[in-house]
């Protein structure tokens, strides 16, 4: 199968995921700054899914442009990611609409763990079809965000238990760890156009 057109169905999954989650947003019931801020706690729930679905969007192109062939591990382990992506607006909604107690913000993190697992399991399928010396196992590296994160995860749903904006925190320094560009695949990349060039 041609990778163009798994990351042309992807980034549809992911468009519609984004869509969903914006329709989830409430208006406020006044007209009032009281009555915007009032719903302050979903645009913020919003905001942080919105910006892990654009880090798997953006991660996910990186990382399908080095791949080369695609095979059938490749295509269940795309969708098995997309699986968990897509159930983003549900615990983003359950969580707001709840005001961020113990359970909800548990599953929320648990969604988010299940995610990143799911990214590593993709990663990983496309790194045994090319090779451990291939162009992705050679731009990703060490992968040391990739590894700390479902680290930060389980302390955050562990937080959860204590304190459940706490664990939102933590969930929010993955993100923010995230935000901070990888350019590791940009600059293998244009050190491989170097070298042909």
């Amino acid at each position: 199968m041609n990778r163009n057109r798994l990351e042309a169905f992807s980034d549809g999954v992911l468009a519609i995921i984004i869509t969903i989650m914006v329709l989830e947003l409430r208006v406020p019931e006044e007209p009032t700054w009281t009555g915007l801020a009032q719903e302050l706690p979903g645009f913020y729930s919003y905001l942080l899914s919105f910006v892990y679905v654009g880090i798997y969007w953006n991660n996910h192109h990186h990382m399908l442009h080095l791949a080369g062939k695609i095979n059938g591990t490749i295509l269940w382990a795309n969708l098995h990611l997309l699986f968990w992506l897509s159930l983003f607006p549900f615990t983003t909604r359950w969580m707001d609409e709840s005001g961020f107690p113990q359970v909800p913000v548990l599953v929320y993190g648990i969604n988010l763990l299940l995610a990143a697992v799911a990214y590593y399991l993709l990663e990983s399928a496309l790194i045994r079809q090319q090779g451990r010396d291939g162009p992705l196992a050679r731009a990703t590296g060490r992968d040391w965000k990739g590894k700390v994160s479902p680290a930060i995860y389980l302390v955050g749903i562990g937080l959860s238990f204590v304190n459940p904006l706490l664990a939102v925190a933590a969930y929010t320094v993955v993100a923010a760890i995230w935000l901070i560009p990888d350019r590791r695949v940009e600059r293998f990349l244009a050190a491989e156009a170097d070298r042909k060039g």
